[in-house]
């Protein structure tokens, strides 16, 4: 007998690791590790790792919805005002809804079209960067963009554990911006550790 298989084509999408970020001594806000690992031709990259807050999600969804606006977008989380960032159960329960708001836009091929989506998940750049980047104000393509912050991003969070166990202190997390990423207000990190933002909380 002779089976053929079909490569079904799947993403695997995480959102997991939320960290409490420092923005200065009055105000602090929590970032997500989003994990991406897939074998879809839609993908640059097929496997990424960066960390984003809740205020960019935000902008990605209207941005979205404003591009697809046949499309029903799913809903975020609500930004409830008794959001306690202390509180674990409140963490949890926005982390999970950030989840559910991913899997379901990666599962619309229109939405999976639009470049912008493409440089949330894959690429540590700012909204106001991504949004040069889409509109061609940046000499960099969004494949360009892609690409080098994957080069700068080699190593994945379980690689980093390993490597960690062999040596205990830890290399320095920002890199310069000499990317041509342009400034950079997201010091990548190597091992998707926290990427401190510098817009408005």
């Amino acid at each position: 007998l002779i089976f053929i298989m079909h490569l079904q084509e799947f993403v695997t999408v995480l959102v997991r690791d939320p960290r409490i970020q420092k923005e200065d001594s009055w105000h602090s806000y929590i970032d997500y590790e989003i994990f991406i690992h897939t074998n879809s031709i839609c993908f640059t990259r097929k496997t990424s790792c960066v960390r984003r807050r809740f205020r960019e999600f935000v902008w990605l969804r209207q941005r979205l919805q404003s591009n697809a606006v046949l499309i029903q977008l799913p809903e975020l989380p609500s930004k409830t005002p008794f959001f306690n960032m202390n509180n674990p159960h409140h963490v949890d329960h926005r982390r999970q809804g950030l989840q559910e708001f991913l899997e379901k836009i990666l599962q619309d091929v229109l939405l999976l079209s639009d470049s912008r989506l493409h440089l949330f998940l894959q690429t540590q750049l700012s909204p106001e960067d991504m949004e040069a980047c889409v509109s061609g104000q940046t000499k960099y393509s969004v494949a360009d963009a892609i690409h080098s912050f994957a080069s700068l991003n080699r190593r994945f969070p379980i690689e980093d554990e390993e490597r960690k166990k062999g040596k205990n202190d830890a290399d320095s997390d920002s890199e310069s911006s000499s990317s041509g990423l342009g400034p950079s207000d997201d010091s990548i990190s190597c091992g998707c550790k926290a990427s401190p933002a510098s817009e408005e909380s």
